[in-house]
């Protein structure tokens, strides 16, 4: 028999499973790994160093360029750090717009997860499927903000503007009738809470359809279960959150442990898995979308009954109304000074952290006194995820190296930050 030497091959950095620019130099023994080194830094934009030459507010586009899945979710971890270093507190219903937001980002997050980890490992009809539950709250986003990804929704002392009352229509068309345009446009004739309203309400079936197809499909084991089994005490170890410590059992949850905005005043339960390995972070995350749904449905009820501001009064810090910014001097000046200098938040450090879709996302905030941060330091929780990839990949074979990279729910804007 001949002798097979162990030998070194690049994965990407462009390849369809690596989730961007990721390069995997990997050791391999046949087709066995032996080591997976990753090499980072191939997409770098110096957030953190951008950050420090902006004033505080005009810094929060650039979060949602992070983890550009999960938008709305990065700038609350940014505005979090300001308002804690302001001291001051958004209104209440600012704070369950804030936690509708970012349990809708949440199954936006997980849909996209769930279709590309799918075709990753061979499943095509999944990314079909969860593509187009993710285009409904693509609208919301769009209707919300004005843009489909980079919201910058979120600002501190409370959100942009308040939730609309219409949702943007579909308009006729040589390609559908009537008919077809009065089908699409019946959950649109309301306002958003309407329209979201009808969202949650069919979205579990959706949620049950996923399962049907993969949860006891036997290629889907096969490619998930034992694969990149981590055991709670390593994951602890390792630094692991959201859905990757969970699925080794772990019950963390900053949404439960610290509870932040409303988290407190909304009932959801924390799934948790067993075995740490691919399936059981597949099926843990598949109830993190069911149990977002719930939250979803609370926010609406509660919005729906309690209307009010949306953002707080003080004009150093919210910009005036349109209206107001036309007719008063005094308006116009607040306007201009916000916009051009911003505002001095005083001295001090902050660090807030959110529960992120794909785990703790934190914001480490240093003021000297000036209108712009001394330092930021971002925590993303990508980053940490990829730096146990070699653990988790060894003695594996090559394809599970796609199916541990699903898994871990990559995206490398906020890792290549």
């Amino acid at each position: 028999m001949p002798e097979i030497q162990s030998y070194t091959m690049n994965f990407g950095p462009q390849h369809p499973a690596a989730h961007g620019v990721l390069r995997l130099v990997l050791e391999l023994d046949g087709e066995t790994i032996h080591k997976a080194d990753p090499h980072i830094g191939l997409l770098h934009r110096a957030t953190e160093k951008l950050a420090e030459s902006k004033p505080f507010n005009q810094s929060i586009g650039y979060m949602d360029r992070l983890d550009y899945v999960s938008m709305m979710c990065n700038e609350h971890g940014y505005v979090l750090a300001i308002e804690k270093l302001l001291g001051i507190t958004p209104p209440k219903r600012a704070q369950y717009i804030r936690v509708m937001f970012d349990e809708i980002t949440r199954i936006m997050n997980h849909l996209l997860w769930l279709g590309t980890h799918g075709l990753d490992i061979g499943a095509m009809t999944m990314f079909l499927y969860c593509f187009r539950e993710r285009e409904d709250l693509m609208d919301c986003y769009e209707a919300v903000s004005g843009t489909r990804m980079h919201a910058t929704y979120y600002r501190p002392g409370g959100v942009y503007r308040d939730l609309p009352e219409q949702m943007p229509r579909y308009q006729p068309s040589k390609f559908r009738t009537a008919r077809e345009l009065e089908q699409m446009n019946r959950a649109r004739a309301g306002s958003m809470l309407d329209f979201l309203d009808d969202f949650t309400s069919r979205f579990p079936a959706c949620v049950d359809d996923y399962e049907t197809l993969l949860t006891d499909n036997r290629i889907w084991k096969q490619r998930t279960v034992n694969i990149g089994v981590v055991s709670p005490e390593r994951a602890l170890q390792l630094g692991f959150t959201g859905p990757m410590l969970r699925g080794s059992g772990v019950a963390w949850d900053l949404r439960k442990k610290q509870p932040y905005e409303v988290y407190d005043e909304v009932d959801f339960d924390i799934p948790v898995g067993v075995n740490g390995d691919c399936y059981d972070r597949y099926l843990v995350r598949i109830e993190e979308m069911r149990q977002s749904n719930r939250i979803v449905r609370q926010c609406i009820e509660w919005l729906r009954a309690n209307p009010g501001p949306v953002m707080l009064e003080d004009r150093k810090i919210a910009p005036p109304s349109r209206v107001e910014m036309k007719d008063d001097m005094e308006s116009l000046i607040h306007h201009f000074k916000l916009f051009t200098e911003g505002y001095c938040v005083p001295a001090g450090e902050a660090y807030a952290a959110v529960e992120h879709p794909k785990g703790e996302f934190g914001v480490y905030l240093v003021s000297d006194g000036a209108n712009k941060p001394y330092r930021l330091k971002i925590r993303p929780p990508g980053f940490v995820h990829l730096s146990a990839l070699d653990e988790m990949v060894q003695g594996h074979m090559l394809a599970d190296v796609v199916a541990v990279i699903g898994t871990q729910d990559i995206v490398f804007g906020e890792i290549d930050r």
